[in-house]
């Protein structure tokens, strides 16, 4: 279940970004952009293994939220230009820094005695610390990266070979952010909640790269889709 689970849902995800692009324009992209980083970094706090018959992997749940984040800083290169798409990586760094600050104040209030969401929050919250920070450094470093290697792809390539240019610069920057964010994410370190042993971070490690590549591969299309679309607002904007 958890495969076809997660086929929907990466599925889901992207007709979302259709949507929210056809009715806000540039705007729902920058929207996705700061909801997508936040949203990465709770789900990548659950774990979940997907049987594949002959083998059964371990991964992250965030995966397909954070390749999303891919798919919008291109789409967004390729309609508005280089400048555009810096902007959203700007907005999502913003983002995930503004949770970590309002969410950590947050936990310090002490809850009345009614009060039945401190300890979820806590468990969830008080992890991301430690998330936020291998997502800052994996996020600031991959996506810029991701950005300008579209940019050097889109001055190389033909106006119809978007695919190149979006699955082509994912397979480097999504490397990156994966030899970066596992290591200080999950590795187990003595005092610090949120480790997992060695041989399950390396599984991680492999599984998250192949994750993002296949959400690469799968949400082309839709990047086609999004450089074909005429967002409502830029439509009345023209009347």
């Amino acid at each position: 279940m958890n495969v076809l689970l997660w086929l929907g849902f990466a599925l889901v995800n992207f007709f979302l970004i259709v949507l929210v692009y056809k009715l806000f324009g540039k705007s729902g992209l920058f929207a996705w952009i700061a909801m997508g980083t936040i949203l990465a970094n709770i789900q990548v706090l659950k774990s979940v293994d997907f049987d594949l018959g002959v083998i059964t992997i371990a991964a992250t749940l965030g995966n397909i939220m954070y390749g999303t984040l891919f798919l919008v800083t291109d789409a967004l290169g390729e309609k508005y230009g280089h400048k555009e798409a810096k902007k959203a990586v700007y907005i999502g760094f913003f983002s995930l820094v503004s949770m970590v600050i309002i969410m950590q104040i947050s936990l310090l209030f002490e809850p009345n005695s009614f009060d039945f969401a401190q300890g979820a929050l806590e468990t969830i919250f008080g992890i991301v610390p430690r998330i936020a920070l291998a997502s800052l450094i994996a996020y600031s470093i991959s996506q810029m990266l991701d950005v300008y290697l579209f940019k050097f792809l889109k001055e190389r390539t033909k106006e119809k070979d978007l695919w190149i240019r979006n699955i082509g610069s994912t397979v480097v920057s999504q490397l990156i952010d994966s030899i970066i964010f596992v290591p200080i994410a999950f590795i187990m370190i003595s005092g610090i909640p949120g480790g997992y042993p060695k041989e399950i971070v390396w599984e991680i490690f492999w599984t998250t790269y192949l994750i993002k590549l296949f959400v690469a591969a799968l949400d082309t299309p839709f990047v086609y889709l999004i450089k074909k679309i005429k967002p409502i607002e830029e439509k009345e904007n023209l009347v």
